[in-house]
């Protein structure tokens, strides 16, 4: 029988986020080794300048602009959105001087896990769900059997479906955040 939801595309998802953390944590020790943490400063600007190049899938998605093709744009989105993150968690540090940048780095792994929920769970889940459900009406499973061993794995799907509901939400609370730290960055520093 083919393995769960949770075994095949859950846990997969946090261990990638994690290396996303790792990651970006790694980047930060050997800035701090080589005594150049300075750079960290300008990966806040460089990311967010990444991350807004990132939304020209958002702008042909609504056909505000057009400039290529869906696919290529949100492969482009997915690439650009994930590598300014890493870019900003590196500029963030370990720096325990502001509750508003902390809000906005807080808000930023929100966005991601909320983009790679689209991105990776809920399209590999789908396909997950609707083999074991192949599987199982082949092997001769009646649909209330079939129905009774993916309650759960049904139920987790039906959740990660509203993602989108909240990703662009989420986007423009972490962009309101952004703004306003970058603002008093500048008036305050």
């Amino acid at each position: 029988m083919k393995q769960s939801i949770i075994t095949k595309d859950l846990i997969p998802f946090v261990l990638w986020f994690s290396t996303l953390i790792l990651g970006a944590l790694f980047v930060d020790l050997i800035l701090h080794y080589f005594d150049i943490v300075f750079v960290g400063r300008y990966l806040g600007y460089l990311g967010t300048a990444t991350i807004l190049c990132s939304f020209l899938y958002s702008l042909n998605k609504r056909k505000i602009i057009k400039i290529s093709t869906p696919k290529i744009l949100l492969d482009y989105h997915e690439y650009l959105a994930l590598s300014g993150s890493i870019m900003i968690l590196v500029h963030a540090g370990i720096h325990f001087n502001a509750v508003l940048p902390w809000l906005a780095v807080l808000m930023l792994l929100i966005n991601v896990i909320s983009g790679l929920t689209g991105k990776h769970l809920l399209a590999r889940a789908n396909q997950t769900l609707r083999e074991r459900k192949k599987e199982m009406k082949e092997l001769g499973e009646s649909a209330e059997e079939i129905k009774s061993d993916v309650f759960l794995d049904a139920i987790i799907m039906d959740s990660m479906r509203n993602w989108r509901k909240v990703h662009l939400p989420i986007t423009f609370f972490l962009g309101l955040l952004s703004i306003i730290h970058i603002i008093s960055a500048l008036f305050f520093n």
